[in-house]
Parts: structure tokens; sequence; C-alpha cells
């Protein structure tokens, strides 16, 4: 990932933009980061006066990293990196696929169509590379969202206390 050009041009959706993180981007991400909502299924969130002081003044900038905007307001973050280290053999060295949204935007499939953006980018940039996604089991939604992006199960496993589901999208054929 580390050898893309970056940052892209904005990604446009019917509804979203997915852009690179900007100055404004900062109390958002610290609500993001210190929501125990979202982070039921991620180890919970961490203090917000913490995040205050360790976050730089422009959040990491780095390739894979979008901000998904609505309306001109950051409502999440998707992340495309290479999975290094990672616990199971079937992810090392692939794409992992991440995505975190504020509460108030859950339900209304801004995930979906975010992540299907971040993932036609990919695409484009590295055709043919497979992507991996993990979450736990217990993590309904994102068990829904991993099937409707095309993910089909690897194996689960057990790690931080909870059952956890590795899902792998194949390949997009190129079309030429």
């Amino acid at each position: 990932m580390n050898d893309l050009a970056w940052p892209p041009a904005p990604i446009k959706t019917e509804r979203l933009v997915l852009r690179e993180p900007e100055a404004r981007d900062r109390p958002a991400f610290v609500e993001l980061l210190a929501s125990p909502e979202v982070h039921t299924y991620l180890g919970g969130p961490r203090p917000s006066d913490e995040l205050e002081r360790e976050m730089p003044r422009v959040p990491e900038r780095w390739p894979g990293s979008f901000v998904v905007e609505l309306d001109g307001s950051m409502i999440g973050q998707v992340l495309l990196r290479r999975a290094t280290g990672h616990r199971r053999p079937a992810a090392a060295g692939k794409v992992d696929l991440g995505y975190l949204f504020l509460p108030q935007a859950w339900g209304f499939g801004y995930a979906a169509e975010a992540c299907a953006a971040a993932l036609g980018w990919l695409d484009g940039v590295l055709p043919g590379e497979p992507v991996v996604l993990t979450t736990q089991s217990a993590n309904y939604g994102s068990m829904r969202l991993a099937a409707k992006l095309g993910f089909t199960e690897v194996e689960r496993f057990e790690a931080w206390d909870a059952e956890q589901w590795l899902g792998l999208r194949s390949p997009v054929a190129s079309s030429d």
C-alpha cells in the first residue's frame, strides 16, 4: 500500500466523499476513538482526554486511510492496509479492510457504500489484490456488511477473549 500514489482524488459516491484526513476532522476522530459504542467489539474506547493530548493537529495521513464525509462532516473512516504480523497466516501480506463509523451514522448503509467505494478504488490501483476482513463473530452488523461486500469465511479463531471471523474477498478479475 505504501507504494501507491497518495492521496488519490476524493472518491465520490451517491451520498459520500472519501478523502484524506484534514485538521477539521480532529474532533470527529477523537469522538470516534473515544466512543464506547464504536469500540464494543474493538477492545474498548480510549479516554478522550488522552486522545486530545496525543492526537496530532492533522490526524494521521497514510496510504489507504480515508475519511468518510457526509454533507461536509466526517462520519467515519475506512482503512485499507497491508496485514503484517497478522495472527492468521491466511491474512498475512494481504490488504486488510477496516472501518469505523460514528453511532449516529449507523443503519443508513453508509459503511457499505464507503467500503464498496474504497474497494473499487483498490481494484483500480492494485488489480487482482485479495482483501481480508476480521471482525468478532458476535458483531452481527459487521458480519452482514462483510457478506454484502463479497467476503467469504476463511476461518474462525479465538483472540482478545472472543471468537473472531476472518473473511476473504477474492480478487476481482481484470476486464482487459
